[in-house]
């Protein structure tokens, strides 16, 4: 074949009278990596899907995708078949909604490969052990049999690259395939991309609003805002001279300042003391239990009002079941105190009263989100429960207000979570949050699905509600730039236990320990495809 390996000419999608992506056109070359870059909304993911036309039926397309010479606008649906997951594999943003919840790990990855290769059963489980043990997944032979909500975010964004690179394709889209992963894994994960392309001489069409990763990955750069390319380039060239306004807008953006410090007499808003949360391993015919995983295991803490705990660490280190135990959304063992009152032994009705007190805000918007529920009935369902008091208008103000606060329009309240992109879906998460104004509020990746220049807007918005009322957060992240933009004390853990703790300026100026030296290396190197290794740890 001679060519470009993909070539979209002209491209145009639209939605009834919305046009979301015009006249766009790009080629990728056999073993070359292209980054499609863009805030929130640009247009790049649903440009992605129209490669394999996965759009909604409702969508129009209009030119040409052409692929190995094939144009796959006019192709018919039996020769799409043949392409998608076999030639062309695809990463989603969201693992949770793309993974099925009745299936194990190792049925769905031996499905694509029984379906696409005709693989017996013990060969695709073979396969299934090496895919596994490829993208990082520890302990491989355990984990076929779990389900998806028995990993962590990033185990099942690694199970989703797991299943896209199943039959060697040629060309990979990878859209967001790093956004719910911790660092040291993403630089892995990174990394593998990059020796499978040598490998193989795969392609990659590389979505993502995280320039570090640009940087790293690409060979080219199309910079997308509403729904057009601005400018494309190769990689170094688009970052030592942009020419295009909306490109150095990008560059310049990212989460800047500090915290300021809260008083030095603030007082004890959450505690905890001991916290254990293990969960159980059962096997065999009768479920008994062999094991346990020790997801918290004695953890301590305190948070003060208007303060910030950054709680860093990678994927399946405990940060977020550490979360969700101290508001008791899971069980646990351990003292927890709130505004002064324990309450880790109550439940029903007498935790109720605390609940506007303590609100959270998930890592995966998509699935915190109902999909029956109408932005406005979302935001709102809080208040009808706390705040009986509230008339219609008087919550549809305090609806409008917390939408304003955090970049949404009101007029979109009554549409969908599926009308919103990634980015606004988490916004609308955090809203709904914020519009109880809790005194302590846990943060769980809030900032994971957003463009730069939206993290650094959320990061200050955070900062000046924090600054005007007081709030607390215990901040949840992979991200240790956002973190050293919030945090004022930081806990670093690993497989449940604190490994180190202190003042954020002063881990992040001279780290103790050698796990947290090497989270800072991964995060703040710069140096394209000189990625750091990790330990296998999830």
């Amino acid at each position: 074949m001679s060519g470009p390996l993909l070539s979209v000419r002209d491209l145009s999608i639209g939605f009834g009278a919305f046009e979301a992506v015009r006249k766009v056109s790009f080629d990728i070359e056999a073993g070359e990596t292209l980054a499609l870059v863009g805030e929130s909304g640009s247009g790049k993911s649903v440009t992605a899907l129209s490669v394999l036309r996965l759009l909604p039926p409702a969508a129009s397309l209009a030119g040409s995708i052409a692929f190995e010479g094939q144009n796959l606008v006019t192709l018919p649906e039996p020769g799409l078949r043949a392409v998608r997951g076999n030639r062309v594999g695809m990463i989603f943003q969201e693992p949770m909604s793309s993974l099925n919840p009745v299936h194990t790990v190792g049925r769905q990855i031996g499905e694509v490969l029984a379906v696409h290769q005709g693989m017996r059963r013990e060969a695709a489980r073979r396969r299934t052990l090496e895919l596994l043990d490829a993208v990082g997944i520890p302990d491989p032979q355990r984990r076929l049999e779990d389900y998806p909500h028995q990993l962590s975010g990033g185990q099942r964004q690694r199970v989703m690259i797991a299943m896209a690179l199943a039959n060697d394709p040629k060309l990979l889209i990878a859209d967001e395939p790093t956004t719910a992963l911790d660092v040291t894994v993403q630089a892995q994960i990174l990394a593998l991309l990059k020796d499978l392309q040598r490998q193989t001489g795969m392609a990659m069409l590389f979505i993502t609003h995280d320039l570090t990763i640009v940087r790293r990955i690409a060979d080219r750069v199309c910079v997308m805002t509403k729904g057009e390319i601005v400018e494309t380039g190769p990689t170094a060239k688009i970052f030592s001279a942009p020419q295009h306004a909306y490109t150095r807008h990008l560059l310049a953006a990212a989460p800047q300042g500090k915290p300021l410090a809260p008083p030095a007499d603030a007082p004890e808003v959450v505690s905890a003391s001991d916290m254990k949360v293990w969960f159980p391993i059962r096997r065999g015919l009768l479920r008994r239990t062999v094991g346990h995983i020790k997801a918290v295991d004695g953890v301590s803490l305190s948070v003060r009002r208007g303060e910030t705990l950054g709680v860093v660490g990678e994927s399946g280190s405990g940060k977020s079941s550490l979360g969700y135990a101290l508001l008791r959304l899971i069980g646990s063992e351990g003292r927890i105190v709130v505004l002064g009152e324990a309450i880790d032994e109550k439940s029903g009705k007498a935790l109720r009263p605390f609940r506007k007190h303590m609100q959270i805000v998930f890592q995966d918007p998509f699935g915190s989100l109902s999909p029956r529920m109408s932005v406005a009935e979302i935001v709102e369902e809080g208040l009808r429960v706390h705040r009986p008091d509230l008339n219609a208008p008087q919550r549809a103000d305090k609806r409008d207000a917390a939408l304003r606060e955090v970049g949404l329009d009101p007029g979109s309240a009554g549409r969908y979570p599926h009308e919103f992109s990634g980015g606004q879906r988490q916004r609308i998460a955090l809203a709904r949050a914020l519009v109880l104004e809790p005194a302590f509020l846990v943060l769980d990746e809030p900032t994971s699905a957003l463009d730069v220049s939206i993290q650094a807007q959320i990061i200050d918005l955070l900062r000046a509600i924090q600054q005007r009322h007081g709030l607390s957060y215990l901040f949840i992240s992979h991200d240790l730039r956002v973190v050293k933009a919030l945090a004022h004390r930081l806990i670093v853990m690993k497989d449940g236990l604190v490994v180190e703790t202190g003042a954020a300026d002063a881990i992040f100026a001279a780290p103790q320990h050698d796990y947290t030296r090497q989270l800072l290396a991964a995060a703040f190197s710069e140096t394209p495809h000189q990625l750091p290794g990790a330990p296998q740890t999830d």
